[in-house]
């Protein structure tokens, strides 16, 4: 393997380095770091300029969030360590002030960067054999087995929080225009698709449920006819996980992130992802996008010949 060349990566950021040369200038004098944290902050801020110089951005007004997400996200998949990582974002935070300080950018891009989310592992998920494996677990001859398998759907086919399908109203639904209105986080509504399979499932659900006793408004009951706790149906995804003999720990949240994985995996509109999540912003979305170059990339190292 060869070793890259620092003269490289300094000729790849030559438009940028005269901002980094300023920047250091400022530090310096005005900061009271240490001479260590001072070589710290000057080789990351320099590791992140040659990433930005690398996607062609020649200009502290040309540089956007979703630039600084990137490159944050492409450190942690090298294993930088979370310290490592607070310490990259700490250095390029301080740049960013500084460009929009100096008014050398309009705006400081870094603004409001969620720093816990960014410092966070990769959402684990499930593959489509094991998603295919839960989803046919149900026993879909009994009164459970049949509101289990639409649970399931619904999770995997609407991507939902588990508060959300807890408490979704059954006035909600509209199998006719193949839609779930769902009420998110801050009260937001969105109207997420319905596919051919989960409407299926809801519809055989549906006429269970409408021939019992229902003292509730909620669109999953329990067998008494009261709503399901966020407990109760936490159990009804452990049951069937370990049914279809998986093996990782699989939670409701998981199959959210499974359904933003695959959808990115084929093809999906991020902005598209980040409406039917109920994201109020694409950076949160756009982890999606990194899981999906990381499987990829694990993909071509176990299937390629010269991999």
């Amino acid at each position: 393997m060869t070793t890259p060349d620092p003269s490289d990566r300094e000729d790849s950021m030559s438009a940028l380095k005269p901002l980094l040369d300023r920047f250091m200038e400022l530090i310096i004098f005005e900061s009271g770091l240490s001479e260590k944290t001072l070589r710290a902050y000057a080789a990351d801020v320099e590791r992140y300029l040659a990433h930005l110089a690398e996607q062609g951005i020649e200009g502290g007004d040309d540089i956007v969030r979703e630039d600084i997400v990137d490159h944050l996200i492409a450190l942690r998949r090298e294993g930088l360590s979370s310290r490592s990582m607070a310490r990259h974002l700490s250095a390029i935070r301080r740049f960013h002030r500084f460009l929009a300080d100096e008014k050398l950018a309009t705006k400081d891009a870094s603004s409001g960067l969620d720093s816990p989310r960014l410092l966070r592992p990769l959402p684990h998920v499930l593959s489509r054999v094991e998603i295919e494996a839960l989803l046919a677990s149900p026993d879909t001859t009994t009164w459970e087995g049949v509101r289990d398998a639409a649970i399931l759907e619904v999770f995997y086919s609407c991507g939902l929080r588990i508060s959300e399908l807890a408490q979704l109203p059954i006035r909600n639904l509209s199998l006719e225009e193949s839609s779930v209105r769902v009420r998110g986080k801050g009260r937001k509504e969105r109207l997420v698709p319905l596919g051919v399979r989960s409407i299926d499932r809801i519809a055989a659900w549906l006429a269970q449920r409408n021939a019992g006793e229902v003292r509730d408004d909620r669109l999953f009951v329990s067998k008494r006819g009261r709503r399901m706790s966020r407990t109760g149906v936490w159990k009804v995804v452990k049951h069937y996980a370990r049914g279809a003999g998986i093996s990782q720990n699989v939670t409701p949240h998981m199959l959210r992130h499974s359904f933003a994985t695959h959808l990115v995996d084929n093809g999906a509109d991020l902005r598209a992802v980040q409406e039917m999540l109920g994201h109020a912003d694409i950076t949160t979305t756009q982890i999606y996008t990194h899981v999906s170059a990381e499987r990829l990339q694990q993909a071509h190292k176990n299937f390629h010949p010269r991999s």
